[in-house]
């Protein structure tokens, strides 16, 4: 076998990439009904070396939409189901003793993966939550004084339900500033929910999704390429300084008690050039950054109490100052 094909037959040739990656998008679509933004968001964290926070209210096809797209890239997945009781070596893995042997040994927890499906995560307390911080921004974990590196490539698909359901904990700041970006997963339209409704009663199966058709249609010499690609695009010092305006602007809004941090701003930056490539151009416009602005920055704001009480959202204040930061002509 060719050492440039992947295992789904795609070639690591920049040329048929995006081709692969748009093939992505049909492909998820054969599991999951109306949830375009979504997966492109995914395909973004992915040539992004990012990871994504997927929020709805429960029923909506988020851990189908992770699933999918697993499947679809023909990638190692694991998932855990947050819960209240959850330990943190439940997620990274532990030193066991082995009575053969009279030593420890470390059994890998579900994190080795290349697509990690944390569930619910806004269900368990922040101790657990705080066992994935190395792993997403060192892709290691460290047991016994010991880094154990994760697998490449390694992202985590977090699922939350809204904040305000019962018996949720909310992510702390640290954790959410780690997320590249947060998806919110809407509730179907009317069509859309016919559509799933019309799938389940011919017999779709969501816990069998070679059944339902969907194949490997991209690997990783797909995503090797790509990436390599997105890092060749062009960014003129104008979408530079419109970026960093946009995130000083959200450090002065009297809406927010927390602006968005330089990692924030260099996400954006990162984002907008993965949008720009996968649209098919090698530099970045001003509705790249336009584009990506909401799902990049709007966990990495905090909003005043008043303001929140006032109907005030973090998309609303992100909105009002992509209205006013001076475009780059």
């Amino acid at each position: 076998m060719d050492p440039t094909t992947d295992n789904a037959g795609q070639t690591g040739d920049p040329g048929n990439a995006r081709a692969a990656l748009e093939a992505l998008r049909a492909e998820i679509a054969k599991a999951v009904v109306g949830q375009d933004p979504a997966v492109t968001g995914l395909v973004v964290a992915l040539l992004c070396r990012g990871h994504v926070l997927l929020e709805g209210v429960p029923g909506v096809a988020k851990t189908l939409l992770v699933r999918a797209l697993a499947s679809a890239l023909e990638l190692d997945t694991k998932r855990v189901q947050f819960t209240p009781d959850l330990m943190p070596s439940d997620v990274t893995g532990s030193l066991v003793y082995d009575a053969r042997t009279a030593e420890f040994s470390f059994q890998p927890g579900p994190v080795f993966t290349n697509l990690l499906l944390a569930d619910e995560i806004n269900r368990t307390p922040p101790k657990t939550q705080s066992s994935l911080l190395e792993a997403m921004e060192e892709r290691q974990v460290t047991v016994d004084g010991i880094p154990r590196p994760l697998p490449e490539p390694f992202l985590v698909a977090a699922t939350q339900n809204p904040v305000e359901y019962e018996g949720t904990y909310p992510l702390p700041e640290a954790q959410l500033d780690r997320f590249l970006l947060k998806l919110t997963i809407p509730l179907p339209s009317r069509q859309d929910e016919i559509d799933v409704l019309t799938r389940h009663a011919e017999g779709f199966n969501p816990r069998d999704l070679r059944a339902a058709g969907v194949r490997p249609v991209a690997g990783r010499a797909v995503l090797d390429a790509a990436r390599a690609a997105v890092a060749k695009t062009t960014v003129s010092p104008d979408i530079t300084a419109y970026v960093v305006d946009i995130c000083r602007a959200t450090r002065e809004s009297p809406s927010l008690t927390l602006g968005v941090s330089p990692r924030g701003a260099t996400a954006l930056l990162a984002t907008s050039r993965a949008w720009a490539w996968l649209t098919g151009r090698d530099y970045v416009i001003p509705d790249d950054v336009k584009a990506l602005a909401l799902p990049t920055l709007r966990h990495r704001v905090q909003l005043r109490p008043e303001a929140e009480m006032e109907g005030v959202t973090a998309d609303s204040v992100i909105n009002a100052i992509l209205a006013h930061v001076p475009v780059p002509r």
